[in-house]
């Protein structure tokens, strides 16, 4: 538990970017042939985690990545985003879309969040959510690590969120940045397994 006897209806398993438009072959990413196996196999790998939150009636929140419509429905993307990823166009990570919605593995999720850079916590709507809904505790799975994770977990903590960072609920386009972004978040953060939250949440 962390070291606190936070109860399970204080605890949220908030989902970074596990959306269509990253995950399924029919996405932006899929498309464009952008994935990696250790990506595309955390949904089922989380899904028991969620299962055993919703039944003991605690938290499954998603923060999903979003390109915002402009002019004409043209997405607003970063320059750094434009250049790493070029093929990114209209429609994709649309509001409302179905690309921009949390995989079906893990619905129904309690709240999706829309989240516009790295940090689900920059000028989003997260942090009172979370507050609105109770959650002290939060449990962080997604992609990928070096990314959206990591700024998330490191905006967590500076918000006082007693955050766990699910290790093998996370990755990244390679299997050393993973490592080494881990690595870098344990002086920040728990890091624990899936099975090992499993067994924490378990009936009593």
């Amino acid at each position: 538990m962390s070291g606190t006897a936070i109860p399970i209806e204080r605890t949220a398993l908030l989902v970074c970017d596990l959306q269509n438009d990253f995950i399924h072959p029919e996405g932006a990413y899929g498309r464009a042939g952008q994935t990696a196996p250790e990506i595309l196999a955390l949904p089922e790998r989380v899904k028991p985690l969620a299962d055993r939150l919703r039944s003991r009636g605690g938290w499954v929140i998603s923060t999903n990545f979003t390109l915002v419509p402009g002019r004409g429905g043209e997405p607003m993307i970063s320059p750094h985003l434009k250049t790493l990823r070029p093929f990114l166009a209209k429609g994709d990570f649309r509001p409302g879309s179905w690309g921009h919605r949390t995989v079906d593995a893990l619905q129904p999720v309690d709240v999706e969040v829309e989240k516009v850079a790295y940090s689900a916590f920059y000028m989003s709507r997260l942090e009172w959510v979370l507050r609105k809904c109770g959650v002290e505790r939060l449990l962080v799975c997604g992609i990928v690590t070096n990314g959206g994770v990591a700024s998330t977990v490191r905006d967590a903590h500076v918000r006082e969120f007693d955050t766990i960072l699910l290790e093998d609920g996370c990755a990244a386009f390679s299997r050393e940045v993973h490592e080494v972004s881990v690595a870098a978040l344990r002086p920040v953060c728990r890091v624990a397994t899936v099975a090992a939250m499993l067994e924490e949440e378990a009936p009593p």
